[in-house]
């Protein structure tokens, strides 16, 4: 019997439509001889499964739903929600009650990546190198010169707890920096600016089965007609992403161990990307970590795992099956 199997998508953010995209590519690429899977949007006003044109209610008693008079109750859950609740550790506290597997890292995992400051500052203690940055909260008093001063200028300002670049701006000049700060703080409570770091911008994904860390193929970016790898280079087409990196064999293998190490580090499960920039001595500075990256055909995950000459759809077959075996 094939076990049944959500594929989580949708949150409360405004990533929710990308989101819906990486959930499209997943869903095609589960293999459905082994596995039944069913989309479950979650928004704040209902959590639903999306059959066709048809939608059903999620018994949140026991993640299930009914289907003209038959009942489902999930086994396993596909998470690819970007933002919360799925990528905050809400959601994974919610199934861990109900004892229902999923495939990224635990309640804590999630909560600490989710915090990219907090994340930053824990990695840093491993001898990580990471950019210099502050964090704003909206029911603080800042002072936009202390901030000029403790933070050297361009540097960037963004959410403290989103993605895919939403209300992300670089600074310039101080006098863009009130703004800048204002616009954050309208997607999120908590701020972070951070010093912009100069280089060559490389992710590298890496999968956990069974225990053990696997890294793929490096990728580079290159942006086009925007000034740094904003929401229009990631969805609109404006960058090149280069798999595999052109860049040295030796600093591949360092950030693919790299990229291994914060994955033990972290405790995480399932597949994360890693996002680094290769500074003028060599080094790599981290950006950030990403527990639950873009699934679309054209994110990075997806185009790193052909350029290991491996199918996306035994990929998630060894996911899946390594927590439902256990």
């Amino acid at each position: 019997m094939r076990s049944v199997i959500a594929v989580v998508a949708g949150g409360y953010s405004g990533e929710y439509e990308v989101s819906l995209r990486s959930a499209a590519n997943i869903m095609r690429s589960i293999d459905q001889a082994l596995f039944e899977p069913y989309l479950v949007l979650i928004g704040k006003k209902a959590w639903q499964v999306r059959i066709g044109d048809s939608y059903y209610p999620i018994d949140k008693n026991d993640f299930s739903f009914e289907e003209e008079g038959v009942k489902r109750r999930f086994s396993y859950a596909f998470i690819t929600l970007h933002g919360t609740p799925g990528e905050n550790g809400l959601l994974q506290g919610y199934l861990d009650m109900l004892q229902i597997p999923y495939n990224t890292g635990g309640v804590l995992t999630e909560a600490l990546t989710f915090d990219k400051y907090c994340c930053n500052r824990y990695l840093s203690t491993f001898g990580i190198r990471t950019a210099q940055s502050v964090r704003l909260l909206a029911r603080e008093v800042y002072d936009i010169e202390s901030i000029a001063r403790e933070i050297t200028l361009p540097c960037f300002v963004k959410p403290n707890v989103g993605g895919s670049s939403i209300a992300t701006s670089k600074v310039t000049d101080k006098e863009q920096l009130q703004p800048a700060i204002e616009r954050a703080f309208q997607e999120a409570t908590e701020v972070m600016v951070e010093r912009m770091i100069v280089g060559t911008e490389v992710t590298c994904g890496c999968y956990i089965v069974g225990g053990i860390a696997h890294a793929l193929p490096v990728t580079e970016v290159v942006v086009h007609d925007v000034e740094f790898f904003d929401y229009e280079a990631k969805y609109l087409g404006k960058s090149d992403e280069i798999t595999p990196a052109r860049i040295p064999d030796e600093q591949t293998q360092q950030i693919q161990q790299l990229t291994k190490d914060i994955a033990r580090y972290i405790q995480a499960n399932g597949i994360i990307r890693v996002d680094y920039i290769i500074e003028a001595d060599g080094r790599p500075t981290l950006l950030e970590v990403n527990t639950t990256p873009g699934m679309t055909d054209a994110s990075f995950i997806p185009q790193q795992v052909r350029a290991a000459q491996m199918e996306l759809s035994n990929l998630f077959t060894e996911i899946i099956q390594d927590k439902l075996q256990k």
